[in-house]
């Protein structure tokens, strides 16, 4: 008898601790399906339950929690929440600012090497046109396969990162990377045989757009890791590596600039996840030990995840399908469907640094705002949300254009920036940026259009940390219309240089668009706050 009572009082404290970390999450949750909710989001699925409280299924135990919850109601009395100090709100905003344009450090260094050495890991200044439509097809192809799976992984796999849980995170995380790996040997088996049909190109072109492809998709889903480790610096230097060894083998040992790019990509995309592995590894070692949590059901994440898979694949569309639609354009020589045009990819390849100081700026807006939305819940009575609501639709307005008036200034920066550099480092390629015609219409266009593209991508953020994922595929979607029908018509009518007219009008809807879902949903702040509590 004693020994059942002492399983009994130790079953008890289970419970107490349960429902005590269930209330950490939410302080009084609505019902026994929010508490479900919340076990799932923990780890608890109903194997663990069975095996540690002898229950049925999860909703037996959440309704077990629920009853205990109700005579344990808690009353939290109004008070002014503790802010932080001047050196700790500098130091987290400073933090946020370089995590936000970290990110864009690879690009910088491709970009830069471009200019000095005339090639980087992927890409080179004297490539055939039809070697350089093969490489920019597989190029572009690898970010659209692998954009939703890198939003699937940064939004679950950082999930159970700030929990602690470095076990599930890395399960989940490489179960979305094997789904990438496979789709791209689909789509590449695909594209195969249907060139075999139908001979849109030659099988030396197909082969190289496929290999690019195939190591390009395994170094994004790659750094995609990297970033929700913390660790995108390591990520940089393996660029730099690879740039490194691209050199070496090129004009060092004079091997062919196709076959050292292949080495350096597969030996970069290689240790990547090899890295990401033992990082992982590393970081669960450190992690408490105590009762591993597993995994909920695959639907359930996968249903979780649906909507930001839709949007990475929808915005990586977006970024390049004016690309496709200037080099589909009929010209005087055009022996394949897509022909590529050096003139227009290099005003586009340009203006994306412009995003790099947004970005950044991005990450300490979104950061500030959050922590202020987070105490709020402290600052306002019941009865004073409207005024809540008011102020943060105000003050995310002012933010707003803030955003938009750094983007321009940057915009200009980049401008007057560009002409210095490049009358320094490589003048010749310098010319073709700022005296072609073509080139610097496409340049100034899209710079204009990256703007917008800043300003819409803050919305995107905040919708984001608001649960509200299906408000920027609202605004996505429609926007990736705009620019495939205004470019198309355009570049049919006027020139292929005018399909760069559709990614501004896309990119202008898209801040329109998004803006609009995000006043929406910040008039009633409160309840989204109560949502996505």
């Amino acid at each position: 008898m004693s020994q059942m009572r002492i399983v009994k009082q130790d079953k008890e404290k289970m419970l107490n601790s349960l429902l005590s970390e269930v209330q950490d999450r939410h302080l009084q949750p609505e019902d026994r399906y929010e508490i479900a909710s919340i076990l799932e989001s923990m780890g608890w699925n109903d194997e663990r339950a069975a095996k540690t409280f002898g229950v049925e299924d999860i909703f037996e135990l959440a309704a077990i929690l629920w009853e205990r919850s109700k005579t344990n109601i808690v009353f939290t009395p109004y008070s002014k929440p503790e802010k932080m100090s001047a050196k700790e709100l500098f130091m987290n905003l400073v933090q946020n600012f370089f995590r936000g344009t970290i990110f864009a450090f690879p690009m910088a260094v491709s970009v830069f090497s471009m200019v000095t050495l005339r090639f980087s890991l992927w890409s080179y200044e004297s490539f055939s046109v039809d070697i350089a439509t093969s490489i920019a097809l597989g190029t572009i192809l690898s970010f659209i396969t692998v954009g939703g799976f890198t939003q699937a992984i940064a939004r679950r796999g950082f999930f159970y990162i700030i929990q602690g849980y470095y076990n599930m995170s890395r399960k989940v995380t490489f179960y979305f990377i094997r789904a990438g790996f496979l789709v791209c040997v689909i789509i590449s088996i695909l594209i195969f045989f249907m060139n075999m049909a139908i001979n849109l190109f030659p099988l030396r072109m197909l082969v190289i757009m496929l290999v690019y492809y195939f190591f390009l998709n395994a170094i994004w889903l790659s750094v995609t890791v990297m970033y929700i480790l913390r660790k995108e610096l390591l990520f940089t230097g393996l660029i730099i590596v690879g740039i490194v060894m691209v050199y070496l083998l090129f004009m060092v040992f004079g091997i062919n600039i196709i076959i050292s790019q292949i080495i350096a990509l597969s030996l970069v995309s290689v240790v990547s996840v090899l890295l990401v592995i033992y990082i992982f590894k590393r970081a669960e070692k450190k992690a408490e030990k105590g009762i591993e949590p597993k995994l909920p059901k695959m639907s359930v994440t996968l249903y979780s995840v649906m909507p930001y898979f839709f949007y990475g694949t929808l915005y990586f569309t977006f970024l390049f399908v004016d690309r496709m639609i200037a080099w589909s354009a009929d010209s005087s020589f055009m022996p394949y469907i897509i022909w590529f045009r050096g003139d227009y990819e290099l005003g586009l390849d340009f203006s994306l640094l412009v995003l790099i100081i947004p970005m950044g700026i991005i990450e300490v807006v979104l950061g500030k705002m959050m922590l202020d939305i987070q105490t709020s819940q402290k600052s306002y009575w019941g009865d004073e949300t409207s005024s809540m609501n008011h102020a943060y639709t105000k003050n995310y307005l002012l933010k707003l254009l803030m955003i938009f008036v750094i983007s321009v200034a940057c915009a200009a920066v980049l401008y007057a920036s560009l002409k210095i550099i490049m009358n320094v480092f490589n003048p010749e390629l310098g010319d073709v940026l700022f005296l072609n015609s073509v080139t610097h219409f496409v340049f100034i266009i899209s710079l204009i259009s990256y703007t917008f593209v800043a300003s819409g991508l803050m919305n995107a953020v905040i919708l984001f940390s608001l649960s509200q994922p299906e408000k920027v595929i609202q605004s996505i979607w429609p926007s990736l219309v705009a620019n495939i029908i205004i470019g198309f018509v355009l570049s049919r009518w006027f020139g292929f240089e005018f399909a760069v007219i559709g990614l501004l009008a896309g990119a202008m809807l898209f801040t329109y668009l998004s803006t609009k879902k995000v006043v929406q949903t910040l008039k009633h702040l409160d309840y989204y706050m109560y949502a996505a509590s």
